[in-house]
């Protein structure tokens, strides 16, 4: 069974009984099921003698998974935990992890020990270290620390100084601890905060892991709310070895956290994964003194790194500060105003800023602060021309980055800022009007705000960050600015602008096609809105698809598209040449399930235009977009738009219905006790699945329930989750199932039933695949194969694997048993 199932029941419970307080105090976030299974499989080498660091174990979710890696890996002897975690109410559930460990290691002939510490891992650890207590190193460490700042004199921030670590949070407080304790070669895989990868703060922390370890994979999650609730970080997945730097470093992400095993791959991945492999000194340039760590998803990110290098310029070097607003309001609130009154000026707050600064403006936010002797040190000189970010934004929003210019217009010799605004100035006074405006423009360019989002890991932006950006020099800012004549510019229109100074520097374009893939895939969601998509199908993955399906390049026009017939690996490949996005190869269900199947369903695809009745199964399996469809893009951003959107959702319903009848849909019905529990697509293949629920389970499997059908909405693979997961097995990757399963609960055997009639046997391979996919399944494994006739099986007689049993249609009531051990006694189901 897995050990991981129990914690995540646990988990659950667990999270009910903590203290809000405590829980947001010391970022208890316990780590989901799919994420510990993730982290647990990147771990190149798991043998010999294992000892595992688990600081922050909570309920023991990661250790679960590490230990479920564990015992189907060979040549392990021995495998002791060590567990930390300062919260007594996870001990009794920790106590149970440790005990299923201690189970499932025994039965397989594996030395085990444990030790949970009910202690404070930095304290209890770092004096360790500095009295040289420590006697073995550990082989490998997984964790999700708690995140939590640490003030300088604090007994956590001390401890760790002592053991020469000085770092700001307690989540790099761990990493560097646990770092630390590693054996040589030793490996860490840790979920943590992106903020490390940036600003002067974690500078001593990075150098440390940078020269102590080796990063061979980082993961990061497109959205941070799918990974964990309520957390206001973005977080990233870390891969390290102690050992010295690979050339090379893997970046994968994901949109989500819904990781799940691909028998293919025989990796954890999720939906619209994504993979490349880059050069570390892509990662962290070595010419960059704080270095900086940028984690490029992809060709198209990395292409916006390597435009903006060609800035070398800091704001030291331009004579510019930037500085968070000096107007705190609680603290001044009696001084405050939403009129006029004696001695009265400007308060600027984010809803204030636009392009450019509306003043005054109605609202709960007060336009004016009294200037006396307890507000004067935090107001500026209402003088020259202030650039002005919000501090405060989300990964989520259009933009990160959102600059106001502000000239001083209004009529005051003072201002103030509020504090959630960042403020650029010299010496609280502002920039020369060119110089500005040339900020102004290079703060608000695509390729900046693309260039932030790589490494910008807070939940605000902060001055720190806006520091440590690369800016153009002087020269090139003026020029900038002197072209921004109106500030109503579009954001196309300022990213013309800032590329053209990116080319006359380097002498290539390289940022041009950033610019103009961002813009089509912008316009392909636009469309996706428009035609009333719902809210899952409105992103990324569905928009590369209506490009690859129209043929439509980052430099075409919508007037040119095309119309050809694609399959979903055509698709993706195309993603990859044209627009940088490499997905995996295993997230093609992504594609067919959460994209091309609403696709069908809306009316702007069909599916298999040339053989409406092809087998869904069939590798020639494809899509097209409908004539409607196609005519329709045609007149994208023309004035005839408008009146066909209008024309094609008027006709919709009656679209699909069409196209439903043309792809024929004479369903092969099952029946089963006057029930009916599948509807498959036509096909020889369907009425053999047919023959098995109908007559292989008369004959062979009588009181068994049908769990799962492939090709079929009625028992498909979100309904046998739950039961297979009884069984203790996570099913998540629809392709990779067999066609058929049954539980048996009287003998407790699940059924797992290929139907062939053109390719697919439990050969050697798919024997292998199905034993990874169902290996720690509770119940009894029984592995068949069925053929429609004795003239389709004599075709794979020689690939069929031992171990299994075969069945074949036309003479239902007999069964060949290549030494499968489940029906050598026929008593068994009588």
């Amino acid at each position: 069974m897995l050990i991981s199932s129990i914690t995540e029941e646990n988990r659950l419970k667990v999270n009910g009984l903590l203290d809000p307080k405590k829980k947001s105090i010391f970022g208890q976030f316990y780590t989901p099921l799919p994420v510990c299974q993730f982290m647990a499989s990147l771990f190149n080498t798991i043998q010999g003698d294992v000892r595992l660091l688990d600081p922050g174990c909570g309920i023991g979710s990661l250790s679960a998974a590490f230990a479920d890696n564990l015992i189907q890996q060979k040549n392990v002897s021995s495998f002791e935990i060590d567990m930390y975690d300062i919260e007594p109410i996870v001990e009794p559930f920790v106590r149970q992890t440790l005990t299923a460990c201690e189970y499932e290691t025994g039965i397989r002939g594996i030395k085990f020990k444990s030790q949970f510490n009910l202690k404070d891992f930095i304290l209890h650890s770092s004096s360790l270290l500095s009295s040289h207590k420590i006697e073995q190193p550990y082989t490998h460490v997984i964790m999700n620390p708690p995140y939590k700042k640490l003030n300088s004199t604090s007994d956590h921030r001390m401890a760790l100084r002592r053991v020469g670590i000085e770092t700001v949070n307690l989540y790099s407080g761990f990493i560097a601890l646990a770092t630390k304790l590693l054996a040589p070669n030793g490996q860490m895989v840790a979920i943590i905060p992106r903020s490390f990868c940036n600003g002067p703060y974690y500078y001593h922390f990075r150098d440390l892991l940078l020269k102590e370890t080796s990063i061979r994979q980082i993961h990061i999650f497109d959205h941070r709310e799918n990974t964990f609730d309520d957390v206001l970080q973005e977080n990233v997945i870390i891969y390290c070895e102690k050992s010295n730097q690979e050339k090379k470093v893997k970046i994968t992400s994901s949109p989500s956290a819904d990781f799940h095993y691909d028998i293919e791959s025989q990796e954890f991945v999720a939906s619209d994964m994504t993979v490349r492999e880059v050069d570390m000194d892509s990662v962290v340039n070595p010419n960059d003194q704080q270095k900086f760590i940028h984690i490029a998803a992809s060709e198209r990110e990395q292409i916006v790194v390597n435009s903006l290098s060609s800035f070398k310029s800091s704001l030291k070097d331009l004579d510019i500060e930037v500085s968070t607003g000096a107007v705190v309001d609680f603290r001044v609130a009696d001084f405050l105003s939403h009129e006029f009154k004696d001695n009265a000026v400007p308060l600027l707050y984010p809803v204030h800023l636009g392009n450019e600064v509306t003043w005054p403006k109605e609202g709960r936010k007060p336009d004016w602060i009294i200037c006396n002797s307890h507000t004067l040190s935090s107001l500026w000189q209402n003088k020259g021309s202030y650039v002005i970010v919000k501090r405060f934004s989300s990964k989520e929003e259009r933009k990160r980055i959102v600059a106001t210019f502000y000239d001083s217009k209004l009529p005051f010799d003072l201002i103030g800022f509020e504090n959630k605004l960042n403020v650029f100035h010299h010496n609280k006074r502002g920039l020369d009007e060119t110089l500005a405006k040339g900020l102004f423009g290079y703060l608000n360019s695509t390729l900046l705000d693309e260039y932030y989002r790589q490494f910008g890991g807070h939940t605000q932006v902060n001055a720190t960050d806006l520091r440590a950006l690369p800016y153009p020099d002087l020269n090139t800012l003026k020029r900038i600015g002197e072209k921004i004549i109106n500030l109503s510019l579009t954001h196309k229109e300022i990213d013309y602008i800032v590329s053209r100074e990116i080319f006359a520097m380097t002498g290539k374009r390289i940022s041009d096609i950033t610019l103009q893939i961002q813009e089509k895939i912008e316009n392909a969601v636009s469309i996706l809105k428009q035609l009333e998509l719902p809210k899952a199908q409105i992103n990324e993955r569905s928009a590369l698809t209506l490009l690859a399906l129209s043929q439509h390049l980052p430099t075409g026009n919508w007037h040119d598209i095309q119309c050809p017939m694609l399959g979903v690996t055509p698709i993706m490949e195309w993603c990859k040449v044209y627009y940088h996005k490499q997905y995996a190869p295993n997230t093609r269900e992504a594609f067919r399930r959460q994209t091309l199947h609403q696709f069908v369903s809306a009316g702007i695809l069909v599916y298999n235009p040339d053989n409406p009745n092809r087998p869904i199964n069939s590798p020639k399996a494809c899509y097209q977009l409908t004539s409607e469809a196609f005519n329709l893009l045609k007149s994208f951003n023309t004035r005839d738009w408008d009146l066909n959107l209008k024309r094609f959702l008027e006709q919709q319903p009656s679209l699909v219905k069409r196209y439903a009848m043309e792809r024929d849909v004479e369903h092969v019905v099952i029946e089963q006790n006057n029930e009916i529990i599948g509807r498959l697509s036509p096909g020889q293949h369907s009425k053999l699945i047919k023959d098995i629920i109908l007559d292989f389970t008369k004959n062979f499997a009588p009181s068994s329930q049908v769990l799962y059908i492939g090709d079929t909405a009625n028992k498909g693979i979100d309904q046998a989750k739950d039961e297979l997961m009884k069984l203790g097995v996570r099913a998540e990757d629809h392709g990779k199932m067999p066609d058929v399963i049954l539980y048996d609960s009287r003998q407790n055997w699940l059924y797992l039933i290929e139907a062939v009639t053109s390719h697919g046997p439990v050969d050697g391979k798919r024997y292998d695949e199905l034993q990874k996919l169902f290996g720690m399944s509770t119940a009894g494994l029984v592995y068949v194969t069925a053929f429609p006739d004795k003239k389709t099986m004599t075709k794979y007689l020689a690939d069929i694997s031992w171990e299994t049993e075969v069945w074949i249609a036309d003479n239902p009531t007999h069964m060949i048993h290549f030494n499968g051990d489940r029906f050598l006694d026929h008593d068994n189901f009588t």
